[in-house]
């Protein structure tokens, strides 16, 4: 029985093969050697006499055989029909998992060839694909996969076509290297791969920014092999003009490959060319390019719109726009129809320089030339009348835009945000960032910003907090300086606790905090007479690897100083400086006001000057607070001649400055000079307050000059300063009696 069967098997066995034959003749003669080799069609095991008596018991076996012994006709039926239904039968993956690496990997290589030998590349590609991927997955070493592809180690010219198509399919799968390791050691044998397989690698290598390894493969071709065609210099062009890939453009580059394109004979096309002149306009040579358009141009060379946009989009850059208006019009004349990002780059130059009506009549142009305007085009449209604070003609033009049937991008609505937290419409730039949400556009850190500097700038915090939460809903992070908003209005409204928590939170969700965003809560509780609690804050800074700023210690160091705590200050001042902080400006005037609060002028003359020589320039609160240290102790010839050098570094001098002489010179019984800066201070327009006037007030009426003090108290009412309580008590019941009347 069993011998029968192997007969007849073997008869049919013999049948299909000299059927095959003929039809793989008729494909490709020179592949039939590898599919007539018979072992290919008996790699299943052998099925003994035991296995057949026992079948019931061992169903499951012979089963398990008969499914490894179904993948060669397999075979035998797609090299029949070249069906790629038949062929899609059974993935790579699966015919591993059922018949092994080996019986699959020389099956699917014969499946291969015969579609390669029909010219059915398409099919190709996707069954490499599947065999590429399953390799990848299961971290098999790809590099060992071109020896399994060979047709035959004698005639490796036949698979010339599998190994095209095998650089394709690691190239698109991201496997570069591979692709290039295959495309070098098929070189290696003696075959040379197609000039469009190696484009597409060229291609891929740039997208990917392997900068190093497209101008090896370059070279590679133009030494060794396929040679470089139009499609390839158009990629290298591409390499040194796009400046978008982590490069800048490398003109000089750029016009070396073009140099090599005419020495090799070939003739740029039209792409070349707008890429070429594009990147002429991104280094600024925009002249240069209008020349080579003009050149090609007298030559009957092809050009398209993209080459004047380039141009067009150059002039509008260097802030020429009519220039670039002038271009319009040639490229009209040349017979090239501009297209709606012509009109779109030139609108959008118009609104942001504030031209809107020009930007109209483009729109109106447009439509007379029957190009739809894009949404970009309306964006800058509603910019520019934004810009002029037309925020009501923008926002109907936002929604007329939505009734005629345009899809609004996210630009549109970020930039109505945007201007309407400029003007302080919050409640509106809210409803569009809901809108915006709907509509599934995802608001960028940027936009959330400006809503949420808007509504703290209004003190309106939990309207900030509910974008905060919108934000990190959409998952988006805020950045420090909008986190530091929010911690400046818990501050402001005097919620240092809640200010604290939501710091930690914010740093346990990866947003970085820093020394300004402590510098909130230490401004605040100095001002609340608290500088002890904000000086507990700094072991809580370094814990969180914010280091304390200079910005810190000044302001505690100010608090100190303001509750009458000069040992601490300097103490501060002290460790401040162990571990390596430089003071500013701020902190030097800090220490001159401590001194200057304990009497000791010589040590904060001493600061002043030790300022200075490490090149910091005293500003106005500076000189101020020196010379009013002085005042106080008496020594006006001092504050005086501070004050002329202040007025020589070109310092103009505040009210307080003015009050500080004149109150130094009232008590050195100089009222001369008091009153001839009083006079400056009119004369320069340094309005007095009411310490000024007090203090004169004050020395007239000591002194008896009592009709002098009602001039200065009728003064006074005229400008609207109501006097203080000094006053009051200075003037007594004549100044009340003045007022009531």
């Amino acid at each position: 029985m069993s011998v029968t069967c192997s007969v007849k098997l073997a008869l049919l066995r013999d049948s299909f093969l000299s059927h095959k034959r003929c039809l793989f003749r008729i494909l490709y003669s020179a592949s039939s050697a590898l599919v007539l080799e018979d072992h290919l069609f008996d790699e299943s095991p052998k099925v003994d006499a035991e296995l057949v008596v026992n079948f019931q018991r061992n169903s499951s076996k012979v089963k398990i055989l008969q499914i490894k012994r179904n993948l060669f006709p397999l075979v035998a039926r797609v090299l029949k029909s070249l069906n790629w239904k038949v062929a899609r039968e059974i993935r790579f993956w699966n015919a591993v998992k059922l018949h092994g690496y080996s019986h699959s990997i020389t099956s699917f290589r014969i499946i291969i060839h015969i579609f390669a030998s029909a010219g059915m590349h398409m099919e190709v590609f996707a069954l490499l694909r599947d065999i590429v991927e399953y390799h990848d997955n299961s971290k098999y070493d790809v590099s060992k996969l071109l020896l399994n592809l060979v047709d035959s180690p004698h005639h490796v010219e036949r698979s010339v076509v599998v190994f095209d198509m095998l650089i394709k399919v690691l190239a698109s799968n991201s496997l570069l290297e591979n692709a290039v390791d295959v495309f070098l050691s098929v070189k290696g044998i003696g075959v040379e791969p197609n000039i469009r397989s190696s484009n597409f690698l060229l291609k891929c290598l740039l997208e990917a920014n392997k900068v190093e390894l497209v101008k090896s493969l370059f070279e590679e071709l133009k030494n060794s092999g396929p040679s470089p065609n139009i499609y390839t210099y158009t990629i290298m062009m591409n390499l040194y003009c796009k400046g978008d890939l982590g490069l800048d453009v490398d003109i000089s580059g750029a016009t070396e490959i073009l140099k090599e394109m005419w020495r090799s004979g070939l003739n740029p096309t039209v792409v070349t060319y707008s890429i070429y002149i594009n990147g002429l306009c991104q280094v600024g040579s925009i002249d240069i390019a209008l020349e080579l358009i003009h050149e090609l141009r007298s030559r009957n060379q092809p050009l398209n719109c993209y080459c004047f946009n380039a141009v067009i989009h150059g002039f509008c850059q260097r802030g020429t726009e009519y220039e670039a208006v002038k271009i319009l019009g040639e490229m009209k004349s040349f017979g090239i129809t501009p297209d709606v990002y012509s009109y779109s780059i030139l609108i959008d130059a118009f609104c942001k320089k504030g031209d809107l009506e020009k930007g109209l009549d483009l729109m109106e142009e447009m439509r007379l030339y029957n190009i739809t305007p894009s949404i970009v085009s309306y964006t800058s449209l509603i910019q520019g009348l934004c810009k002029r604070k037309l925020m009501e003609s923008s926002m109907d033009m936002f929604y007329d835009l939505g009734a005629s049937g345009y899809k609004y991008d996210q630009k549109v609505y970020e930039t109505l945000i945007n201007e309407c937290c400029i003007h302080g419409d919050m409640d509106t730039a809210s409803n569009l960032l809901e809108e915006m949400i709907h509509n599934n556009f995802v608001p960028t850190a940027f936009c959330c910003h400006n809503l949420i500097e808007g509504f703290c700038k209004l003190e309106l915090l939990d309207k900030a907090l509910q974008i905060l939460d919108i934000m990190l809903r959409c998952g988006v992070l805020p950045d420090t300086i909008t986190c530091n908003f929010i911690i400046d209005g818990y501050c402001r409204k005097g919620q240092l606790k809640e200010a604290l928590m939501l710091m930690e939170e914010l740093q346990g969700i990866g947003v970085s905090l820093n020394v300004h965003s402590y510098n909130a809560v230490i401004n605040m509780l100095c001002k609340e007479r608290h500088p002890e609690s904000a000086w507990q804050l700094f072991p809580r800074m370094f814990k969180t690897n914010v280091l304390p700023g200079v910005v810190n210690y000044s302001t505690l160091m100010d608090g100190l100083t303001k509750q009458s705590k000069p040992r601490k200050a300097l103490m501060l001042f002290t460790r401040m400086l162990k571990v390596g902080m430089t003071p500013n400006t701020v902190t030097y005037t800090i220490l001159i006001n401590l001194f200057c609060q304990i009497g000791k002028m010589h040590k904060a003359y001493g600061i002043f000057k030790q300022m200075m020589e490490n090149g910091f320039n005293p500003d106005l609160i500076s000189y101020t607070s020196l010379i009013s240290g002085f005042c106080c102790v008496g020594d006006m010839k001092m504050a005086w001649a501070l004050f002329q050098e202040m007025l020589r570094k070109g310092h103009l001098p505040n009210a307080i400055t003015y009050t500080c002489l004149i109150d130094g010179f009232c008590k050195s019984n100089r009222i001369d000079l008091a009153t001839l800066l009083f006079d400056e201070m009119k004369r320069y327009a340094v309005t007095p307050d009411v310490v000024t006037y007090t203090v004169l007030i004050a020395w007239y009426h000591r002194h008896g000059y009592i009709d002098q003090a009602l001039d200065l108290c009728d003064e006074m009412k005229a400008k609207g300063i109501l006097p203080d309580d000094i006053a009051h008590n200075v003037l007594g019941v004549k100044a009340d009696a003045v007022y009531e009347s």
